[in-house]
């Protein structure tokens, strides 16, 4: 009799929470579990010596030479670097996942085999075999893209502090239309912090070769502009230093597409073309971009007033 008194009663609690587990609100996106990935993911084995060997012996002998092959890439300034001493970050625009290994492969050799790259966390490190090819091949440790993160900040200041150069693009990932996106402050904020030169350095054509989006891989020549090392100034916040930066990256670009004497008078008079590209319809930010910038040859003129 009591027994059935209490399957009686308890026939009445309404399923669910907090007698089962919650569900999750469907209007809201739910976190991919971590487990290990991401920006929690463990890089430690691979600058290892063993690591960095393997690591060092792939992109002499198959990197480099690919990317030869592929991006024949014409080399400018790297007589500013002549007076720099390690650990130094080097950062680029990004409109390629080929400009990590082109710019690994054109780094001077006392700075190309101590370097690694900040890679996005939510995408090479959200399966265990991305990270591991990551981790692995470009010496790439995680970093948030979306927002500031404590852990990620802290991993690449101890690198530095151990002697690693770092690799960095600022953009937060690659670019959708050939023209470079705002650099994010929050790269800025650890370059500040680390107190380590910046070297801003322009990347031209890898577009052409492997744009976003896609897979097919088309020859083209690239050229990669290296600028002289810069250091934040006293009292300089995050977003100004990383709004100096990437003028400093557009004077660059300015340089790679005329000449250095011609792209110091625009930098003097206050003028570079802005690295972000005119405003306007996708169109005519298209017909703007430099031919070994994305657009065929047959588009080589630009549109008037641009």
């Amino acid at each position: 009799m009591r027994s059935r008194l209490v399957r009686a009663a308890l026939s009445k609690v309404p399923a669910g929470f907090p007698w089962t587990a919650p569900t999750w609100p469907t209007s809201l996106p739910r976190p991919a579990a971590r487990g290990g990935l991401g920006a929690a993911y463990d890089t430690t084995w691979a600058r290892t010596p063993v690591a960095r060997a393997v690591r060092a012996a792939l992109l002499e002998a198959v990197g480099r030479p690919v990317s030869s092959l592929v991006a024949s890439p014409e080399v400018r300034g790297l007589d500013r670097l002549g007076e720099l001493e390690a650990p130094a970050i080097f950062v680029a625009n990004h409109s390629s996942h080929l400009d990590t290994l082109l710019v690994l492969s054109v780094l001077p050799p006392r700075f190309r085999h101590a370097s690694i790259v900040a890679a996005g966390a939510d995408y090479f490190f959200d399966r265990g075999w991305k990270a591991v090819v990551s981790a692995g091949l470009l010496g790439a440790i995680p970093m948030e893209r979306q927002r500031v993160n404590r852990q990620s900040s802290e991993m690449a200041a101890e690198r530095l502090a151990e002697g690693w150069n770092l690799i960095i693009f600022p953009e937060g990932g690659r670019s959708p239309d050939g023209w470079a996106q705002p650099f994010r402050a929050g790269a800025a904020h650890l370059w500040i912090q680390s107190g380590v030169p910046v070297v801003p350095i322009h990347i031209s054509g890898t577009r052409a070769i492997l744009p976003k989006g896609t897979v097919r891989v088309r020859r083209a020549p690239t050229v990669v502009t290296f600028g002289a090392p810069v250091r934040a100034r006293g009292g300089e916040d995050a977003r100004r230093f990383a709004v100096r930066v990437e003028q400093a990256v557009a004077q660059l670009a300015d340089e790679s597409a005329t000449d250095w004497w011609s792209a110091r008078l625009r930098a003097s008079a206050d003028s570079t073309p802005p690295l972000q590209g005119p405003e306007g319809s996708g169109w005519r930010r298209s017909w703007a971009l430099p031919a070994n910038d994305g657009r065929s040859r047959s588009d080589s003129k630009r549109w008037p007033g641009v």
